[in-house]
């Protein structure tokens, strides 16, 4: 069982992400925009919510959610029925996609769009490619192959849908891939692997978050032919007008029992999954399963606090926030401050420090753990540079995306199929939960105090954010395998009338 260590452990790493937000937000605050009082005490109270349900869902996730996917996918490919397999990875895809918390987040933040209905057409998403990523890894397919033809796909449907909804369907598979549905989907994918004995068995477990991505991307395209879009708000924008601490505790009261709600609807169908299968077949002994089930219970006391921290203080705050540096001259520091705020999101971000000890252990040193880490913070800095000047500007979402993944896909000829796979996947470890609770409506209250579109304008930052690893990863591979050439010892030469010994050569 975990102890008191640990959960420090986890606190700490949770704090780690949310602190340099809050501190750059606090100098902001009481340096040079005026803020009420009551609505920075709401967001100090939620940041520290934030950090104490980020730990627990953390540790929660690791204890139940990594431990369920290696189970079910080990149990799955003990029946060798493909359709079986196939059929069981769509529903657990589905059901803990539906538990992600920063897809909640950006659903509760979309106008215009039913939060359930948008929720849903992601989850379905995820399921229908997380079985795709399961007959990859059984019959041995292309990642390649499959990213060229499923992303040619999704340009190709760019092209002919409702433009309101573009950048909300690219948010879509940056959010997807987060602290909930990650863990769940490489343990199952290492699981379902262990099928296979051959040499490229671990190798093809990589791959599973870049494929899975492209489905809620996709689901929302699709879903856009077939639903329209009415008026709404965004959750973002509803910072209340608590004056006094009672005022504020008792909207954090109010919150809490509707969370508890929603977290426990949305947790309900991977739990019940499980369960079923625990009784069907996985049979675990009773300390396992009480890991397990205290691990849930973990998860679903994280998932409340963050939850309820992100909707009454901390995004409310990024939204206003971005409306009020919007006014005048300072409109210009938004693109500094986003990149400031980036960088330091983008370093505190626990996974990507596995990320880069990843790189470096593949690379076998030749790209240390420093460089990988510097190339990511300057990848995720320019996107929310680059996202904040498309606030500014109203420049079209694929102006940056469709140069963006046309090189990506193209250094995946030019670099080991280990990097393209690693850099695919790292999108959703650089979209982190940060980035849809504050920077997106951050970017949201500028937008609309600028008086652009929100849906065209601001939308797009997480997949911004989510595109760029794609090419700095993949860069990085390229410095390795030019460093491996170099290293390379060079073949002897001779010339034309010299008399080789051919011992000497040996």
């Amino acid at each position: 069982m975990y102890n008191r260590s640990v959960i420090k452990e986890k606190t700490r790493e949770a704090m780690a992400s949310v602190l340099p937000i809050t501190a750059i937000v606090a100098v902001l605050c009481f340096a040079l925009v005026p803020m009420e009082s009551g609505l920075m005490l709401s967001f100090l109270l939620g940041a520290a919510m934030l950090v104490l349900g980020m730990g627990l869902f953390t540790l929660g996730a690791e204890m139940s959610m990594s431990r369920i996917g290696n189970l079910i996918g080990a149990g799955m490919t003990k029946s060798r029925k493909l359709g079986l397999i196939l059929f069981l990875s769509f529903l657990l895809g589905a059901a803990v996609t539906m538990a992600e918390p920063d897809l909640q987040v950006l659903a509760a933040n979309v106008p215009g769009i039913d939060k359930t209905v948008l929720i849903a057409a992601v989850s379905l998403g995820v399921g229908a490619f997380l079985a795709l990523c399961m007959l990859r890894i059984l019959v041995s397919m292309s990642l390649r192959l499959l990213l060229i033809l499923f992303y040619a796909l999704v340009f190709a449907l760019a092209c002919f849908m409702d433009t309101g909804l573009l950048s909300i369907a690219f948010d879509s598979g940056g959010v997807t891939t987060g602290p909930m549905t990650v863990p769940f989907i490489m343990a199952l994918g290492v699981g379902v692997a262990s099928i296979r004995s051959d040499e490229n068995a671990k190798a093809d477990s990589f791959g599973l978050v870049a494929l899975c991505s492209i489905g809620p991307i996709l689901a929302v395209m699709i879903l856009s032919f077939l639903y329209s879009a009415g008026e709404g708000e965004a959750a973002a924008a509803n910072p209340g007008s608590a004056a006094t601490t009672v005022e504020i505790g008792r909207d954090y009261l109010r919150a809490i029992p509707h969370q508890m709600a929603e977290v426990a609807l949305a947790l309900l169908p991977i739990v019940g999954f499980f369960l079923l299968f625990q009784v069907f077949s996985l049979k675990l002994q009773r300390r396992s399963l009480l890991r397990i089930l205290i691990g849930i219970a973990y998860t679903y006391l994280g998932l409340v606090l963050f939850m309820t921290g992100v909707n009454v203080g901390f995004s409310p705050l990024g939204y206003v926030l971005g409306e009020k540096l919007s006014r005048g001259d300072l409109v210009w520091l938004l693109p500094p401050l986003a990149m400031v705020m980036g960088w330091y999101i983008i370093n505190a971000e626990p996974a990507v420090h596995i990320l880069n000890k990843q790189v470096e252990e593949l690379s076998a040193g030749a790209i240390s753990q420093r460089a990988m880490g510097l190339c990511l913070s300057i990848a995720v800095a320019a996107a929310n540079g680059i996202a904040m000047i498309r606030v500014i500007t109203g420049l079209p979402i694929m102006v940056f995306l469709a140069p963006g993944y046309l090189l990506a896909l193209g250094l995946s000829f030019f670099v080991p199929r280990s990097f393209t796979a690693i850099a695919f996947d790292s999108g959703g470890v650089a979209s982190g939960p940060l980035t849809a609770t504050f920077m997106l409506p951050f970017a949201m209250g500028a937008c609309q105090a600028l008086g652009g579109n929100v849906m065209t304008d601001a939308f797009g930052l997480v997949a911004l954010v989510a595109m760029m690893p794609l090419i700095s990863v993949q860069v990085m591979g390229g410095i390795y395998t030019l460093k491996a050439r170099r290293a390379a010892p060079a073949a002897p030469e001779f010339g034309d009338n010299e008399i080789i010994e051919l011992w000497e050569v040996c």
